[in-house]
C-alpha cells in the first residue's frame, strides 16, 4: 500500500508543515512540539520518548541505497532547527542544541551544541562527583555556565574536580593523623552547604585581614 502511505505523508504535510517518510520508524510516545519544517527520513530510526523541535531534519548525506538517515535511541531531544544528517546514531538521552548541524555518532547523555556539532557536556562518573560537590557549594556548575562559552565551562569543571581531589586527600590525611593521635580542630572551617561565593563577602575579609595586618 505504498501510493496510500505517500498520499498519507503528503496531506500530513500539507496539514502539518511536517514530512514524515512512510519508510521511517517511530517508536512509542514521539513528540514535535511547533512542527512546521519538520523532515524525517525514509531510513530515520526513532526510538522511544524522543522528542523533536520545529524546523528538525533528519535527513541523509547521499544518494545510496540502505541506510542514509540518523538512528534515535530513547529519551533524545533535538532543538529548534537542528541538522541530523547520515547514517549515525544519537545514543540514549542526547541532546541536540538548536541550529547544531550532528554528523558523526553522539554517545550517550551527551549535549551536543555548534556547526559542526561538538559535544560540550557528557553525563559520566566525573561530572556526577562535581554536580554532587557543586551543590555542596551552592550553585549548579552546568546552570551557571549555560550562557558561558566552552572555555569557562570546562575551566569551571577541572577547578571542581581539582576541589574535590584535595578534598578528599585532606580527609585522608586528617584520619592517619587522628590515627597518630594528633586531632585537627575543623570547627573555624566554613559549611559547605551555605558558604557564599560572592565577591563582595571575599573583600570584606580581606579588608579586615589587612586591618588586623595594620593594627
Amino acid at each position: 500500500m505504498k501510493w496510500l502511505a505517500r498520499w498519507l505523508s503528503h496531506l500530513s504535510r500539507w496539514m502539518t508543515g511536517i514530512e514524515i517518510h512512510p519508510g521511517a520508524t517511530i517508536g512509542h510516545r514521539f513528540f514535535i512540539d511547533h512542527g512546521m519544517g519538520v523532515v524525517i527520513g525514509e531510513t530515520a530510526e526513532i526510538g522511544d520518548d524522543c522528542t523533536l523541535y520545529h524546523g528538525v531534519t533528519l535527513g541523509g548525506t547521499s544518494w545510496n541505497a540502505g541506510k542514509r538517515h540518523p538512528t534515535l535511541l530513547n529519551n533524545v531531544v533535538v532543538g529548534a532547527g537542528a541538522k541530523v544528517l547520515g547514517p549515525i546514531t544519537l545514543a540514549d538521552g542526547v541532546r541536540i542544541g538548536s541550529n547544531a548541524v550532528v554528523t558523526k555518532d553522539v554517545e550517550a547523555n551527551s549535549t551536543v551544541v555548534g556547526v559542526p556539532g561538538r559535544v560540550i557536556h557528557h553525563h559520566d562518573e566525573n561530572q556526577k562527583k562535581r554536580n554532587a560537590f557543586a551543590e555542596k557549594l551552592g550553585f549548579d556548575a552546568y546552570g551557571a555556565t549555560r550562557d558561558a562559552p566552552d572555555p569557562v565551562a570546562t575551566a569551571i569543571n577541572k577547578m571542581l574536580d581539582h576541589i574535590h581531589a584535595m578534598d578528599e586527600k585532606m580527609q585522608t590525611m586528617c584520619g592517619a593523623l587522628k590515627q597518630l593521635g594528633t586531632e585537627i580542630d575543623v570547627s573555624n572551617l566554613p559549611d559547605l552547604g551555605s558558604c557564599s561565593l560572592s565577591t563582595t563577602s571575599v573583600d570584606e575579609k580581606v579588608d579586615d585581614a589587612d586591618k588586623i595586618e595594620t593594627n
